[in-house]
């Protein structure tokens, strides 16, 4: 299947880079502290800011301290933060196609894990530092195509979670979603789905995915 596009816009945490090792361990010893419970609490924080999942445990005047003491945890050590299948080949061979990263992390975390990872950053960078709000809402991924000067519509964005391929729904673009995190139940609002990135190429103008 080949999908004509004018520029990709890659998601990182789940789609380029795996660091659940280090998100799991985290959000465990977090939780603990606060009282909650911590499969509930991981069960949809995958792909969103973090201060919007502990705004719905936790009361408006403790969300500030509260992701402030989560984002110090994850950011204790590197252990387990790998770059996924297929990430670095396809980053490699982009072949002069413009694409961009869109991440619900902020700048720091994304240096760190995609400095261990090994992943290098393109020209345009869209972190949770840059938009009032993250995904599921557009704001990220319409930044990353008014930075590239390319039409939204004509973007394809590779995801791992529901909430940003809610996002780059709502974007207009073209979505695809990897196996990376989720079930294929969970990812069905993609408009394809790839078992991961060593099933998408470069193509003339475009991706070529193999979906069998």
């Amino acid at each position: 299947m080949i999908l004509p596009c004018a520029a990709v816009l890659f998601d990182v945490d789940g789609t380029l880079v795996d660091s659940t090792p280090l998100i799991e361990r985290a959000a465990r010893e977090w939780a603990a502290e606060y009282g909650i419970d911590p499969d509930e609490f991981l069960a949809d924080a995958h792909g969103r800011p973090t201060g919007d999942r502990v705004a719905e445990f936790l009361p408006a005047d403790q969300v500030g301290d509260a992701t402030a003491r989560l984002d110090a945890l994850e950011n204790i050590g590197t252990d387990g933060i790998t770059a996924l299948p297929g990430a670095m080949d396809l980053l490699a061979n982009m072949n002069g196609l413009p694409h961009a990263f869109v991440t619900s992390m902020d700048r720091a975390q994304l240096k760190t894990r995609t400095d261990v990872a090994g992943v290098s950053l393109p020209s345009v960078v869209v972190t949770a530092d840059d938009v009032p709000n993250g995904k599921p809402d557009p704001t990220g991924y319409l930044q990353a195509a008014r930075r590239l000067g390319v039409d939204p519509a004509s973007c394809v964005i590779i995801e791992d979670a529901p909430a940003g391929i809610a996002a780059g729904r709502a974007a207009g673009a073209t979505v695809v979603a990897v196996l990376t995190s989720h079930p294929p139940e969970s990812v069905g609002a993609a408009h394809h789905t790839v078992r991961d990135l060593t099933r998408v190429t470069i193509t003339a103008g475009g991706l070529r995915l193999a979906t069998g």
